[in-house]
């Protein structure tokens, strides 16, 4: 085995780095330039690996394999967050068509009310249009520059949301959503799949699938 004591340092001494009382010095200019340094330099990578050395990386490399694997395997949800009044929620992305700018509402005579609010037109399409604030029974907010409208669709039944603001799309994985608590504050449990954590505020995880198909039989 080539060890390092075997290896001639000699730049550390009477080199550059060291005295440089070395008489190969007016010559080289460098030591980088020196045979010297040179062969010094291929016995240094030529040389085997201590045990230690090899262990400690193996042992490395072992657990970051390991870590990989669990964040591979864990199921991660996408999901599109946002806001009503001053409570936040979210809906797998896998249910949202898009995000749009407010459009007109248009109200139908004898049918429209607090929860059903009519119709809009979304690029020629007439589209149904509900208030989540009133499906889940919260109070409403102060009036905001960054409503949006959420177009919401399941099993070919497409819904548009007003909504107060649109926080944009995260990704979380399935451990951090948390069972909801039997009583949740304002909203309706029975819409919503867990609670988690964003930016030190609870999120409500709606079941938008569900929230659909309730406003489609309460339109029968």
């Amino acid at each position: 085995m080539i060890t390092i004591n075997k290896i001639n340092d000699c730049w550390k001494h009477i080199g550059v780095e060291g005295d440089r009382t070395c008489d190969q010095l007016t010559q080289v200019t460098h030591c980088h330039n020196c045979p010297v340094y040179a062969e010094s330099g291929r016995l240094l990578l030529e040389r085997e690996m201590p045990i230690d050395y090899i262990q400690e990386w193996t042992t490395a490399i072992a657990d970051r394999g390991s870590a990989l694997s669990v964040r591979s395997t864990e199921e991660m949800l996408s999901l599109i967050l946002f806001r009503l009044g001053n409570e936040q929620f979210a809906i797998s992305t896998r249910s949202l068509q898009e995000v749009i700018r407010p459009s007109q509402i248009h109200t139908l005579p004898h049918r429209s009310d607090q929860l059903f609010l009519g119709l809009t037109s979304i690029r020629g399409e007439i589209l149904l249009c509900a208030s989540l604030r009133a499906f889940l029974n919260l109070e409403p907010g102060s009036p905001s520059d960054r409503e949006r409208m959420l177009i919401v669709h399941s099993n070919q039944r497409r819904w548009v949301f007003p909504v107060d603001e649109v926080h944009g799309i995260q990704r979380h994985s399935l451990s951090e959503i948390q069972t909801p608590p039997v009583v949740i504050t304002k909203t309706n449990i029975a819409y919503t799949q867990g609670i988690f954590t964003w930016k030190d505020q609870k999120i409500s995880y709606l079941n938008a699938e569900l929230l659909i198909d309730t406003l489609d039989r309460s339109l029968l």
